[in-house]
């Protein structure tokens, strides 16, 4: 966690690091920290941010802004010592993790807790201690001198809690006979807040204790006057009997002060009415254990904080069990509400009725509560004012379904008491984030094995033996309660359709919504209750996302569909996951929030775009991400290899992407591949679907140096698969060329050698009638590398001998050392290490000015010199030269490189007879050769490991990882490498 800070909000806000004060510079990083402070431990949204800094008047790049400030306070605390985690990046904001940390405001808190419970249980001087520790935090008005509408308000409501405090502990002093010391004090904070007649009654019946009666009648004299003056009324039921007592020198006033029961409030019930309103529990509620011992601590903390009430929040897609959820908690729970349960749904996402008024909800209520009708009052506000007094008195559990807007659900909080409000809403409600004693709760799809039980349940648990049908068919309902509920009790009115036969109805994507949109529980119809309130480009962007057929996206993917920058684009994209349509996945390794579509929720936006989008502008959106996704993609293979090397590009237009949006995707371009991976393999393959054949086969060579460096192998086969087929279909023969040159070089990483020369010889042809000569070179390069495997040495000089001269023709830096690395190898086939010296020198000589750009060539380069050098012997020189390989392929997560490095290592160091070293090397370099199924290179690591291990005398150990090379070898038609294994168990035989 790191060392711990000291955050004090109560006065001014200051930061502390040991002894010593942490400044913290600007009123931007400061309001945001108050309000990161203000609500320890949980996430407040950007957008709340957003207002405070801005006043509700934010400029376009407010967001960033916010995150500008909060990396610099990020830096300002980790130089003081602190973790990386102090304040924590979550949807869909950010949060102050306290751990470790401690902050005076959660102090104060804990400590008038303990002194309440203390004061309770009759442990006076107990609670009197506590109380004293606590008031002594504050330093002056809560964060003084920060400025923002929810900090001011949040700081009141702690100026609140002071001072609810503070009366508390005169209360025990009071109890305690204290009265004395008490008097100037009270006078003190009567004339600083003389409006609070708690306060007032505790310094009347301090003076009236201490022998000063007279006093204590001007003093409720002061008072009259100050509340006729102010507020135009008399003073509350409580002075005016403590007023009485004190002229009739009552013998009770000498007691533990004789406090009044509270006002009667106007229309209360004669008799206390319990109303208990909830619908029927949900049948067969399964699971949402972890939900439900989230609400279960709004019980804990009503238990913990008297008078003070809870409020708990469940937000979550249509469909996905929220009232379900809330109704069997409270059911639950009920006892631990004795004066009633209230229940209103206020149809905020109805489509057929208006949402239900307010005030009709409250008049309800009102009654619900024992208020005879004639009382309930007319005006809205005097209903809302007699609702909260009743329940200030009351422990009720108010549920409240379907929530659309805060301004629709304030009027139903309570105000005070131990009441507790329980929301359901498909929108965040983000007004309740710095609600006091609030549980948030985001219900997502349910987990796997509860949505088979959920199955069982409805449908009987006979039909879920085949646990494979069941699984498929949850998860073709999303694991969506709703569409699980619905598909079960399909299953459960048709005993005669097996489980096999509703999977299959629902595999068909065309009629999935029509077949979970039947009877009265429709999905589809709950999609368009809230699709119907998003705003208009919210709900175009919604629309146009189920058209990408990607597993995940980030924000470009957003921009480019709309043509709208990705800062807009954001903006939109979190109005779909505030509306519950967009769940986000995660931070990819770039920073970028990822989102994705639930499948039924992607079905309903294509269905929707084929209904309101021509069909010319959903094709224009996918080209434009499709286009959008080959710039980002192009740049990173210039950046990862130096420049536009080794590559043969189409003629596609390309999207134009902001510089600044490239730099920050870009700052490691293979990192970039890898977030992307996946998305890109849809688009190449949803691109080939189309007919956008130069798009689809751009992007797979745009996209290859992450399949080839990071082996993602089956990926590369796929896209090069599909886009050939759309190269074909346009009769684009460069794109075919291309396609076959990539399978040439995925059949060379399996070490196919037939099927590699074979689609090699027809790129070759097709590069040739295209006037391709880059291509061309390209193609001869990779033929060289499978005619060295298989001992045809001619024709690798051949295929060199033609390529290297295109390469430096144009300008093809990377395709130029590689040639060179080739020919290096060439010579020491042919048993001349020094001609190899000299040809792997020229190769370092020209990878190395490309920068980090090449350093996977730099690497593949020097691994050649080390070679060569251990072939002339020089063990020392081949071993510095393959460590800085290791270093460089460890950099780039490359382990077709580490594991060459490795074997090189391992063969240096035997030489040099650091035998363990060597035998470490080996050892860590068969483990990465077979997690990248390279057959050739795990063949020599285990002949090399295995000769080591002979010479020290271990031959049966080493005796199984040499027949294992040579089985490998075989594999990869590496002849001359099985004759090496045939000599080496010759050896061995005659050794053993």
């Amino acid at each position: 966690m790191g060392d711990r800070l000291c955050f004090k909000v109560l006065g001014p806000l200051i930061v502390v690091s040991g002894e010593r004060k942490v400044v913290v510079g600007g009123a931007r990083q400061r309001t945001v920290l108050s309000l990161l402070l203000l609500s320890p431990g949980r996430t407040v949204p950007v957008d709340t941010l957003v207002d405070e800094v801005w006043n509700g008047s934010p400029p376009a790049t407010a967001r960033t802004q916010i995150a500008i400030v909060v990396a610099a306070l990020r830096k300002t605390f980790k130089a003081e010592g602190a973790g990386d985690d102090t304040i924590v990046t979550a949807h869909p904001g950010y949060l102050l993790n306290t751990e470790g940390h401690y902050v005076d405001s959660v102090d104060f808190t804990e400590l008038v807790a303990r002194a309440e419970a203390e004061a309770a249980e009759g442990r006076l001087d107990d609670a009197a201690v506590l109380y004293r520790r606590a008031l002594g935090l504050w330093r002056g008005p809560a964060l003084a001198g920060v400025s923002g509408l929810a900090v001011e308000e949040e700081a009141a409501r702690l100026q609140e809690h002071r001072l609810n405090a503070y009366d508390d502990a005169t209360a025990v002093q009071l109890a305690l006979g204290r009265h004395y010391e008490l008097v100037p004090e009270l006078a003190g904070v009567v004339r600083e807040h003389p409006l609070r007649e708690r306060t007032r009654h505790h310094l009347m019946l301090a003076q009236y204790r201490s022998g000063r009666r007279a006093e204590a009648m001007e003093s409720y004299r002061e008072a009259r006057e100050v509340f006729v003056e102010e507020l135009g009324l008399e003073p509350g039921p409580d002075l005016q009997e403590l007023h009485d007592l004190i002229l009739r020198d009552d013998p009770s006033l000498t007691g533990e002060g004789g406090s009044a029961g509270p006002a009667a409030v106007a229309g209360a019930p004669d008799v206390v009415v319990v109303p208990s309103e909830l619908p029927p529990d949900v049948p067969g509620f399964t699971g949402r254990e972890g939900e439900l011992a989230a609400l279960d601590g709004l019980v804990t903390e009503l238990a913990a904080a008297e008078h003070r009430p809870a409020v708990g929040l469940v937000t979550g897609v249509a469909g996905v069990g929220k009232s379900g959820l809330v109704v069997h908690w409270a059911h639950r729970v009920a006892e631990a509400f004795p004066d009633g349960r209230l229940f209103a749904d206020l149809r905020g996402y109805d489509g057929e009725h208006e949402p239900v008024s307010v005030s009709d909800v409250l008049s309800r209520f009102l009654r619900s509560l024992g208020v005879r009708g004639p009382q309930v009052p007319d005006a809205l506000e005097e209903r809302v004012a007699l609702y909260r007094s009743l329940l200030s008195e009351r422990r009720v559990l108010i549920v409240l379904d379907n929530v659309r807007t805060f301004a629709q659900l304030r009027p139903l909080l309570p105000g005070s008491g131990a009441s507790c409000a329980l929301i359901t809403s498909r929108d965040q409600l983000e007004q309740l984030v710095t609600w006091p004693h609030a549980a948030r709760v985001h219900l997502g799809v349910l987990p796997r094995q509860e949505a088979v039980e959920l199955v069982g349940r409805i449908a009987g648990e006979e039909r879920i033996a085949a646990r494979a049908d069941v699984v498929r068919l949850v998860e073709l309902c999303d694991r969506l309660p709703l569409a699980v509920r619905i598909a079960a009790a399909r299953l459960a009115s048709k005993p005669h359709w097996s489980v096999r036969h509703m999977v299959g109805r629902l595999s068909d994507e065309r009629r999935r919504l029509d077949e979970l949109s039947q009877g009265e529980s429709q999905v589809r119809a709950g999609f368009e209750l809230s699709y119907r309130y998003l705003p208009l480009l919210s709900a175009r962007l919604y629309r146009c996302l189920g058209l990408v057929d990607v597993p995940d996206f980030t924000s470009w993917v957003a921009a480019a569909l709309l043509d709208v920058d990705v800062l807009d684009a954001e903006l939109l994209l979190e109005d779909l996951v505030d509306a519950q349509f967009l769940e986000v996945v995660g931070i990819d390794a770039t920073g970028r929030l990822r989102y994705r579509l639930q499948n039924l929720l992607r079905l309903y936006a294509a269905e929707r775009a084929r209904q309101d989008d021509p069909a010319g502008e959903r094709q224009e959106a996918l080209r434009r991400v499709f286009a959008t996704g080959l710039s980002i993609a192009e740049e990173a293979h210039r950046r990862e290899h130096g420049g536009d090397f080794s590559i043969v590009h189409s003629g596609v237009s390309r999207r134009l992407v902001d510089s600044e949006l490239l730099e920050e995707l870009l700052v490691d371009p293979l990192e970039w591949f890898e977030a992307e991976r996946l998305c890109l393999v849809g688009m190449v393959e949803q691109a080939a679907r189309m007919g956008m054949a130069g798009l689809a086969w751009d992007l797979t060579v745009s996209s290859a140096v992450l399949f080839e460096t990071r082996g993602y192998i089956d990926n590369w086969r796929v896209c090069a698969g599909v886009a050939l087929d759309a190269a074909r279909a346009a009769g684009d023969v460069r794109g075919q060329a291309a396609m076959l040159q990539h399978q040439g070089a995925i059949a060379l990483s399996h070490h196919s050698m037939d099927d590699a020369v074979a689609r090699s010889l027809e790129a070759l042809e097709l590069f040739a009638s295209a006037g391709e000569e880059l291509g061309r070179a390209l193609v001869l390069r990779n033929l060289a590398v499978a005619y060295r495997i298989t001992g045809e040495v001619d024709r690798v000089a051949e295929c060199l001998t033609a390529a290297l001269p295109v390469f430096r023709a144009v300008g093809d830096r990377s395709s130029e050392a590689s040639a060179l690395q080739s020919m290096a190898q060439l010579e020491l086939d042919r048993g001349d290490p020094a001609a190899a010296l000299g040809h792997a020198l020229e190769a370092v000589r020209v990878a190395e000015p490309l920068g980090s750009g090449g350093s996977r060539n730099l690497a593949q380069s020097l691994y050649r010199v080390g070679s060569a050098q251990f072939a002339l012997n020089r063990f020392a020189e081949a071993e510095a030269a393959h460590l800085r390989v290791e270093e460089l392929s460890r950099a780039k997560c490359d382990d077709h490189g580490l594991a060459h490095a490795l074997f090189g290592l391992g063969q240096a160091r035997a030489a040099l007879g650091a035998v363990e070293q060597a035998e470490r090397a080996f050892v860590e370099g068969r483990s990465i050769a077979q997690g990248i199924d390279s057959p050739l290179i795990e063949g020599r690591i285990r002949l090399g490991l295995g000769v080591l291990l002979g010479e020290r005398g271990r031959w049966e150990e080493g005796r199984v990882d040499v027949l294992r090379a040579g089985e490998l070898f075989k594999r990869s038609g590496a002849t001359p490498w099985e004759e090496e294994v045939a000599r080496v168990l010759g050896e061995f035989g005659t050794s053993g």
